[in-house]
C-alpha cells in the first residue's frame, strides 16, 4: 500500500478559488484544433483526446498554470470574453462530431469505449446548457474575477526563478483589461435583466473596497514580495517590487474602480426576487442545471420530495442520539442547544486546524483496510484568506498539481468560529480530506497519461460531491465518531445536504424567498444562523449545484448495498472502492455499470 503523506499548514495560510478556467479565443500555439486535423493524424483515440486536450490548453494559460505548466503563456490570463467561451464550446462540439466520424465503438478497447461515451456525454451536457451561457452572474459574493484573480495569483502562480516573477508582474499588468472585459459582460447582462438579487451587492462592494483600501499592502503585492524573496532573486528584487507596484497602481486599481462604479450602478435597480424562475425561460434553465449537476432525469418536484423523505429519516436518527446523551426536550430544543452551547465551539483557529489534522491522521492509519489504491500527493490544511473570508464557503478543496509542485489543499473558513461547530469538524475533515475529496481527486490526478486528459482533469459534480458525502458516513463504518455529539454532527452534515434538495428547488422552482429558505433551515437543522444565511445565499447564486451531493451519495450507498447483498462474505471494501474510483469521475449511470461489472467479476472468480 502507498503511504499517505500529510502536511499541516499554518492557520494564516491562504485559499484558492475553485472556479474552473475558461478557454481562450485564439490558440497561442502552432497546433491546429483537433476538429481541423485529418483522420490520418490520429493513430488511436487516446492520441485524439490528447490532441483535444492540447487544443484546450493552447486556449487557456490559466488551465496550464493549474496543471503546473510554465511556458511562454505563464504571464497571460485566459481570455474571459463571450467570444472565447463560444470558441471553447465549438471546439468541444466539433471534437465530438469528429470523434463520431472517425472511431467505431465496436473496434475500441473497453476503456477506450468508456472514454468515447464519457466525452459524448460531456458534450451533450454542455450543449444542454449552451442556450443559457449568458445566464450566469458575472460577479456575486461567491465568485467573480474581483476575488478569483487575487486567489489565482496567490495560490496557483508559483515563483522559483526570474522568469516566473516577471510573468507574475505581467499578470498584474493584464488585470486591467481582464477586469474591464468582465465588467462589460456584467453591464450587458444586467441591462438585459440577468443580475443577482439586491442583497448580493453589498458583499461585492465590500470585497472590492477592502482590496482597494489596502493600497500597496494588499494581498497580491504581499504575496509577490514574499515569493520573490523566497526565490532568492537577489539584485532583481527591488526592480521587481517597483514594477509590480506600478502595474497594480496603473492597471489593476483603475479597473477595480471602474468595476466598483458599475456594481454600484447595478445596485440601484437590482431585483428583489431570489430564484432563477424570474429569468426568461428560468424553468428551462433550472431544469438544464439540475440534469447537468445530478446526471439524472429528475424533475424539481422529484428532487424536492426526495429531500423531504431524507429529512424525515435523519431526524429519526437524531432522536436516537438525543436519547443516548440523555437530552430532554424536542428536536428543535436539541438543535438550539447544539448551536449555542459554548462547549461545541473553538476559541482559536490554531486549535481548530490542529484537531482537524489529528482526525485525518488517525483515520489515515486505517485507510489500507478499506482502500486498495491510496494517493501519493500530500495534503495541507489552510485557512481561507482574509480578503474573501467574509463571503467564502465554510470549506472547500483544491486538487494537487500533476507535476507534484502543489499539494492537495483543504481550505477551511475560520472567519467566525461560532459558525464552525466542533460537532461537525470530524465529518467535514473526512469530506474534504480523507477519505473524501483528497483521496478521490488525488487518485484521479495520479491515474497517469494512460487515461484521457478530459477524464483525468475533469469532473462530474454528482460523483465528486456524492463521494465526499459518502465519505462522511464511511468514517462511521471505519469505526470513528466515537463521541455521540460528533456522530450527531455527522448526521447534521447529512441533514444539511438533504435540506439542500428542499431549499434549492424551493428557491428556484417553487418561488420561495430567501427568508423562507432561511426559516426552513433554521427549523430543520442544528446549524448556526450565520451558517444558514451563508448557505442560502450560496444556493441562490449557484442554482442546482447543491442538489448533486445527496443525489450522488444516495446512488453510491445504493450500489454498495447491492454489492453487499449480491456478494455476501465475498464483498470487499477495497474492491468496491476501486470500482468506484479508478475510472475517474463518471455520470451516475456509468458508475452503476462499473460497480455491476465488478460484482459480476467477483462472482465469476
Amino acid at each position: 500500500m502507498r503511504r499517505i503523506p500529510f502536511l499541516l499548514a499554518s492557520s494564516a495560510a491562504i485559499s484558492l478559488t475553485s472556479a474552473a478556467p475558461v478557454l481562450q479565443a485564439q490558440p497561442s500555439g502552432d497546433r491546429a484544433p483537433v476538429a481541423e486535423q485529418t483522420d490520418q493524424e490520429f493513430e488511436s483515440i487516446d492520441a485524439f483526446f490528447n490532441a483535444y486536450d492540447q487544443a484546450q490548453l493552447d486556449m487557456s494559460p490559466s488551465a496550464k498554470a493549474y496543471r503546473g505548466i510554465r511556458d511562454d503563456d505563464y504571464g497571460k490570463w485566459t481570455d474571459p470574453s463571450d467570444e472565447a467561451e463560444e470558441a471553447r464550446f465549438q471546439l468541444m462540439q466539433d471534437t465530438a462530431a469528429r470523434m463520431r466520424a472517425t472511431f467505431d465503438m465496436g473496434e475500441l478497447s473497453e476503456d477506450e469505449a468508456l472514454s468515447y461515451r464519457l466525452y459524448e456525454m460531456m458534450a451533450e451536457r454542455e450543449a444542454l446548457l449552451h442556450p443559457f451561457s449568458n445566464y450566469a452572474f458575472v460577479f456575486d459574493h461567491r465568485r467573480g474575477a474581483h476575488t478569483s484573480i487575487p486567489a489565482f495569483l496567490i495560490n496557483i502562480h508559483r515563483v522559483s526563478e526570474l522568469d516566473h516573477a516577471e510573468a507574475y508582474v505581467s499578470r498584474i499588468a493584464a488585470m486591467g483589461p481582464y477586469l474591464d472585459t468582465m465588467t462589460e459582460q456584467a453591464r450587458e447582462r444586467a441591462d438585459a435583466g440577468i443580475m443577482p438579487p439586491d442583497w448580493v451587492y453589498p458583499y461585492v462592494i465590500a470585497d472590492i473596497e477592502a482590496l482597494l483600501a489596502a493600497g500597496s499592502d494588499n494581498a497580491v503585492l504581499e504575496d509577490f514580495r514574499g515569493k520573490i524573496v523566497a526565490a532568492d532573486l537577489g539584485a532583481d528584487i527591488a526592480r521587481l517590487e517597483l514594477q509590480a507596484d506600478n502595474a497594480w497602481r496603473n492597471e489593476a486599481v483603475p479597473a477595480y474602480q471602474r468595476l466598483l462604479a458599475e456594481v454600484k450602478r447595478q445596485q440601484a435597480f437590482a431585483p428583489t426576487d431570489d430564484g432563477v424562475w424570474r429569468l426568461a425561460d428560468g424553468d428551462k434553465y433550472y431544469a438544464a442545471r439540475l440534469k447537468s449537476y445530478t446526471t439524472k432525469d429528475l424533475t424539481a418536484d422529484e428532487i424536492h420530495n426526495i429531500g423531504l423523505r431524507e429529512v424525515d429519516r435523519i431526524h429519526g436518527e437524531m432522536h436516537a442520539i438525543m436519547e443516548k446523551v440523555g437530552f430532554e426536550g424536542s428536536l428543535q430544543d436539541f438543535f438550539e442547544f447544539a448551536r449555542t452551547d459554548d462547549r461545541f465551539f473553538y476559541t482559536s483557529r490554531e486549535e481548530y486546524i490542529a484537531d482537524a489534522r489529528k482526525k485525518i491522521d488517525t483515520l489515515g492509519e486505517k485507510m489500507p483496510e478499506f482502500f486498495g489504491t491510496l494517493p501519493e500527493a500530500p495534503m495541507v490544511i489552510k485557512a481561507v484568506e482574509a480578503f474573501r473570508e467574509k463571503s467564502a464557503g465554510k470549506a472547500f478543496y483544491q486538487s494537487p498539481s500533476p507535476d507534484g509542485s502543489r499539494p492537495g489543499t483543504y481550505y477551511v473558513n475560520l472567519y467566525n468560529l461560532r459558525d464552525m461547530s466542533k460537532n461537525e469538524l470530524e465529518a467535514l475533515a473526512y469530506h474534504e480530506g480523507l477519505p473524501g475529496h483528497h483521496l478521490q481527486r488525488a487518485i484521479q490526478t495520479e491515474l497517469g497519461d494512460s487515461m484521457a486528459p478530459f477524464r483525468r482533469f475533469g469532473g462530474v459534480t454528482a460523483y465528486t460531491e456524492g463521494w465526499g458525502l459518502y465519505s462522511e458516513e464511511l468514517g462511521k463504518d471505519m469505526g470513528f465518531y466515537q463521541d455521540p455529539y460528533s456522530d450527531f454532527g455527522r448526521l447534521g452534515m447529512e441533514l444539511w445536504r438533504a435540506c439542500r434538495l428542499v431549499v434549492d428547488t424551493g428557491l428556484h422552482s417553487k418561488r420561495w424567498t430567501r427568508e423562507e429558505a432561511i426559516e426552513y433551515l433554521a427549523e430543520n437543522t442544528p446549524n448556526p444562523q450565520g451558517d444558514i444565511v451563508n448557505a442560502i445565499e450560496r444556493y441562490i447564486v449557484t442554482p442546482g449545484q447543491a442538489t448533486a451531493y445527496m443525489i450522488g451519495k444516495l446512488k453510491i450507498m445504493e450500489l454498495r448495498s447491492m454489492a453487499m447483498r449480491e456478494l455476501g462474505d465475498d464483498f470487499d471494501y477495497r474492491g468496491f472502492h476501486d470500482a468506484v474510483l479508478l475510472s475517474g469521475p463518471v455520470p451516475l449511470d456509468i458508475l452503476e455499470e462499473n460497480v455491476e461489472k465488478w460484482v459480476n467479476e467477483v462472482k465469476a472468480s
